[in-house]
């Protein structure tokens, strides 16, 4: 089936980490694996913010957080706090301008209306909002749960006898398969596939945890790291988990890990019903998610203001029409960089947003360029401000409200060593938050690029040092 344009296919999961795609990693991931050879994957692609509203309106807008408005998850505060500002593009809308048929199916989360139409999608059907904790109505066969005076016991995974084909997540892929199956001779269409899974409480159906085996499940080398040279509050908030063992948390890790390999095949529907319908050569597939977990990382699990790796790394895969196969990105890129890059890609046209364009490592040119990305944290009902620079193998984590860090990724990927207040770090320090600043500058972060009163002169360098 021969296009004017290409088609879209965009898998986007929530909660999901970068290392459950990776060759050789903990997953049993055959077609994402299988996807990514015939493709190109982002080894060290990152979120802009560890949370899912601002991240997905992130994905969708080419914006950072503080500009586009969605500072919190929209379920968490009260409007007009988390409100996604109006005059913001969204490339959906592009696609649809051009004439695309246009579908989303699954998790939004991107703003409060759930009005779908305004942002482009022709045919839509979105889950219920969020509205706080998420709970498990169904029985389990085993479960993990954590208690704290005061606080409603917390679901954290449980194994659920029931077949994949009776999970929401199959029935939301059938949608999506309908969706393709119906398309028109020479129309283009841009559909968009959303999941709740993995994200917590980790509830895998039984077929898919009993392709793994708890006791394999090794600690992450930062399970024991005591903190102290990081900000107190990461200290704090793991004290939610002081009463689990590594057992706790290696049945946790096996029902997360058992869950992206029932989301694998759930991709693998939707990739076969692609090749059913000839419509393979002519689609650009991407897959990613709006955030990663911890997973037992410095004793930790879900996400929050701890800024380590895992909570922000997520997969991306990209195949199809511009993509050369077999090509992997090592450097940092960012979910920031793909509203401009899906633009160029299927409509050949320029998208006015804060991100960057890939598509030169699309082909593999650019790969051994530095790279760098940038996130913002804003806190999740508390409040806790944070930027996060990535540039090669350096990530600096600025603490508006304890001590900054720095990390040498390349030779500290555990991220156990602070470097921030060693001498002898203290000009790739201050070269990082230079390049800090300039991203403030560059994106009119006005609330950070004013902040010379007396109260925040804190920081290695100034606003001005951009």
């Amino acid at each position: 089936m021969t296009r004017t344009r290409p088609n879209l296919l965009l898998v986007i999961t929530d909660q999901q980490r970068a290392d459950t795609v990776a060759p050789g990693g903990p997953c049993l991931t055959p077609n994402l694996q299988r996807l990514a050879l015939e493709g190109a994957r982002f080894e060290r692609c990152y979120a802009t913010n560890p949370i899912c509203s601002p991240s997905r309106a992130s994905l969708f807008t080419g914006h950072l957080p503080h500009s586009h408005g969605v500072t919190d998850v929209t379920h968490a505060v009260p409007a007009p706090e988390a409100d996604l500002r109006p005059d913001m593009p969204f490339w959906s809308r592009e696609l649809a301008r051009a004439g695309y048929r246009t579908g989303y199916f699954g998790k939004w989360h991107v703003e409060r209306t759930d009005h779908l139409e305004e942002y482009g999608f022709g045919e839509y059907e979105t889950e219920l909002r969020l509205v706080g904790v998420k709970e498990h109505r169904g029985a389990l066969t085993r479960s993990l749960k954590v208690s704290r005076p005061g606080y409603r016991d917390l679901l954290v995974a449980g194994v659920a006898d029931v077949p994949a084909d009776q999970t929401p997540e199959h029935a939301l892929v059938t949608k999506g398969v309908e969706f393709i199956e119906r398309a028109a001779p020479g129309e283009p269409w841009a559909l968009v596939v959303s999941t709740e899974a993995p994200h917590d409480p980790y509830i895998a159906p039984r077929e898919y945890f009993d392709l793994y085996d708890p006791s394999d499940v090794e600690p992450p080398v930062s399970f024991a790291d005591p903190m102290t040279d990081k900000p107190a509050i990461y200290r704090r908030i793991r004290e939610a988990w002081r009463d689990l063992t590594w057992d706790d948390f290696a049945f946790a890790t096996t029902c997360y890990r058992a869950l992206c390999s029932m989301l694998d095949d759930q991709v693998g529907r939707l990739l076969a019903a692609l090749d059913a319908t000839g419509q393979t050569e002519d689609t650009l597939v991407v897959f990613t998610s709006d955030h990663g977990d911890y997973l037992g990382a410095h004793g930790l699990l879900f996400k929050g203001a701890p800024a380590f790796e895992e909570a922000y790394r997520v997969p991306l895969i990209m195949r199809g029409p511009g993509v050369v196969p077999g090509v992997a990105v090592p450097g940092p890129v960012s979910l920031l960089d793909l509203p401009r890059t899906l633009v160029r890609l299927l409509l050949g046209e320029e998208f006015d947003c804060q991100g960057a364009e890939l598509t030169g490592h699309l082909t593999g040119a650019g790969v051994g360029a530095p790279g760098e990305a940038f996130a913002e944290f804003h806190g999740q009902r508390f409040r806790y401000t944070q930027r996060v620079l990535w540039r090669g193998s350096w990530k600096y984590v600025m603490n508006g409200f304890d001590e900054d860090e720095l990390y040498d990724l390349a030779a500290d990927p555990g991220e156990l060593r602070n470097l921030a207040a060693d001498p002898e770090h203290r000009a790739a320090l201050q070269d990082m938050v230079r390049r800090m600043w300039r991203w403030v500058r560059d994106t009119a972060d006005e609330t950070l690029a004013e902040a010379h009163y007396g109260m925040f002169r804190f920081l290695p360098l100034g606003p001005d040092a951009s």
